[in-house]
């Protein structure tokens, strides 16, 4: 309850919230059934109860009677509405019901409809119905039911978002979903792709004007909040939603966006990504180039050997596809647009673990930076965590700025497993401070190593960022 009373204080605009619950338990009186008593308590103005449609569900897991379940259901609806609360029905495992039992089915929500339920919501509860049959079953339903209908869709055939669009053409005014369609087993319809999908390319309002640009946002926070990682091909929202690699699509994307994009990402608060890889040409070295302002020929030699030197790279592990930031620090060295900001002289890493099982990590530095020579050490939670704060010691002095990043997400990667301890590793790490968040990659037969190259980048990154957003004396 603690959230519902949270919640109170808040004065929200284009939101209302929905306690969650079940119909009266068999044999037991409205009065006295606890989840109907904690639906009050809750405080919420508007009361979610999910009742039984399937008659298989009503004998098998309920173990009553067909009418019974009716009579839960019209009398728990009954006593909501009577303590003037808004009641959403949602009618569970319905379609699966109204293949097995039609009339069953039908009656179900009439006496949903009867007791005053506000929505009567259909339910594909096991998420194996297919978008025709939603789109049948509807169509005979319809003349049947007279209250506003919903649609909730899970996804363990993948067509939870295709069935909940489906439901809004045929009739529905509410979509059940999650961000991200997080949910059990293989999660619930995605509001991420329905709510643009119903905004752009069913022309239907569903978001306050100008909003459907926070849409990205929005999914990576949850993502974030959720401890889960973002799905990169996530439709719309994912960092690879729009991202293009083949050289012939990115000559094409040069002429006209519309080639290979089915909207403008920047209308979901995305971005075009064009990834410079093994299998990149030409087209996206010189895109890339563009977007980050290099002058480049795309005739020269340089350009060429640029590209050569990519493909060689990756095809030793580094990949650059998931790592902008270290591609961009490559591009501006090798087009002499960007120098290091400091040197290693020396690095030694210590691991010591004794006979308490009491392990300790060290790292010690030896670099310049600005003209000056920096000797610190420092030891961490691990061989990782150690690097990084001596590496943070040592520069902290010339550059106080490295003080406002710290590393967000830490990934090791073995690329041929068949080589076992010795293999080589693919470290991944991503950074961020106020401004946003950045990628850097490194390769190497040794974790630290491997660490110490995307560490590197991670804070030279940081540092051009800063110098290139100055602004220029004239």
């Amino acid at each position: 309850m603690e959230f519902f009373r949270a919640i109170q204080k808040e004065e929200l605009q284009n939101s209302r919230i929905a306690a969650f619950s079940s119909t009266r338990k068999p044999g037991v009186s409205v009065e006295q059934d606890v989840n109907l008593k904690a639906l009050l308590d809750s405080g919420a103005p508007c009361a979610t109860l999910v009742g039984k449609s399937w008659d298989f569900h009503v004998l098998k897991a309920l173990e009553t009677t067909l009418e019974e379940n009716l009579n839960m259901i019209r009398e728990s609806i009954a006593y909501l509405k009577d303590k003037k609360r808004e009641v959403i029905f949602d009618a569970e495992h319905f379609f699966d019901g109204f293949k097995a039992n039609e009339e069953y089915a039908v009656q179900v929500l009439q006496a949903a409809q009867e007791a005053g339920a506000d929505w009567l919501v259909l339910c594909d509860t096991n998420g194996g119905t297919m978008p025709w049959e939603i789109e049948d079953i509807l169509l005979r339903i319809r003349p049947l039911i007279k209250a506003p209908l919903g649609i909730h869709a899970h996804n363990d055939a993948g067509c939870a978002v295709s069935n909940s669009l489906i439901g809004v053409k045929n009739g529905c005014r509410q979509v059940q979903g999650t961000i991200n369609g997080y949910g059990e087993r293989c999660g619930n319809a995605d509001l991420c792709s329905i709510m643009p999908n119903l905004e752009l390319k069913m022309q239907m309002t569903c978001l306050p004007p100008g909003r459907l640009k926070n849409l990205s946002e929005v999914s990576h926070y949850i993502a974030e909040i959720a401890n889960m990682p973002h799905n990169n091909n996530q439709p719309f929202v994912g960092y690879g939603a729009f991202a293009h690699k083949g050289g012939i699509h990115v000559s094409a994307l040069l002429k006209d966006s519309l080639t290979y994009e089915h909207i403008d990402p920047e209308k979901v608060g995305n971005r075009r990504r064009v990834l410079v890889s093994e299998l990149s040409g030409l087209s996206n070295l010189l895109y890339k180039a563009r977007e980050l302002n290099l002058d480049i020929n795309s005739y020269d030699a340089q350009t060429r050997a640029v590209i050569k030197q990519i493909k060689e790279l990756e095809s030793q592990g580094l990949q650059f596809e998931g790592a902008d930031a270290s591609l961009e620090l490559f591009l501006r060295k090798a087009f002499d647009q960007w120098k290091e900001h400091f040197q290693l002289k020396n690095l030694k890493v210590i691991l010591e673990k004794n006979e308490q099982d009491d392990i300790v990590s060290e790292a010690m530095i030896k670099l310049c930076a600005n003209g000056e020579t920096f000797h610190t050490a420092a030891d961490g939670d691990g061989p990782v965590n150690a690097l990084d704060n001596a590496l943070r010691k040592a520069l902290t002095e010339v550059y106080p700025e490295i003080n406002d990043m710290h590393l967000t997400d830490y990934k090791v990667r073995v690329l041929d497993g068949k080589d076992g301890t010795a293999a080589k590793v693919r470290v991944l790490i991503q950074s961020a401070d106020s401004t946003g968040k950045w990628d850097t990659v490194g390769v190497s037969e040794n974790i630290i190593e491997a660490s110490w190259q995307a560490l590197v980048d991670s804070i030279n990154y940081l540092l051009m960022k800063r110098k290139l957003s100055q602004p220029k004396n004239d």
